[in-house]
């Protein structure tokens, strides 16, 4: 059996709005638009991608899913991130080597530190 990992799937109140914030944050290509989904990926034919699909309902909970993201410089990272839109945010990780953040709609994320030994 052969699977292939495509995209992660993110639902969202506007997708291509958020998708567009992503694309930016990461540096990513748009590969997919509609009315209802928006995919970016790495590079065109790179995998996996993000994909922003419509879902009429407000985030109710901490997500169970979330981004990792391992930065050149952290403190250089997150505020970058946090003047591009993303919020710090308390999900009750106290004093931990990650930064937590939340994309413009609530999506929690980590920007990586050193790890502790």
């Amino acid at each position: 059996m052969t699977l292939k990992w495509q995209h992660v799937i993110v639902h969202s109140a506007d997708p291509a709005a958020l998708g567009q914030w992503w694309a930016e944050a990461l540096g990513w290509v748009v590969v997919h638009t509609s009315d209802v989904e928006f995919a970016i990926r790495p590079e065109p034919d790179r995998l996996p991608g993000l994909e922003f699909v419509l879902l009429d309902e407000p985030k109710k909970a901490k997500s169970r899913l979330h981004l990792d993201f391992v930065p050149d410089d952290q403190d250089a990272e997150v505020a970058r991130l946090v003047a591009h839109g993303a919020k710090r945010v308390d999900i009750g990780q106290g004093d931990q080597s990650w930064v937590v953040l939340a994309d413009p709609e609530g999506n929690e994320f980590c920007v990586l530190g050193q790890r502790r030994q």
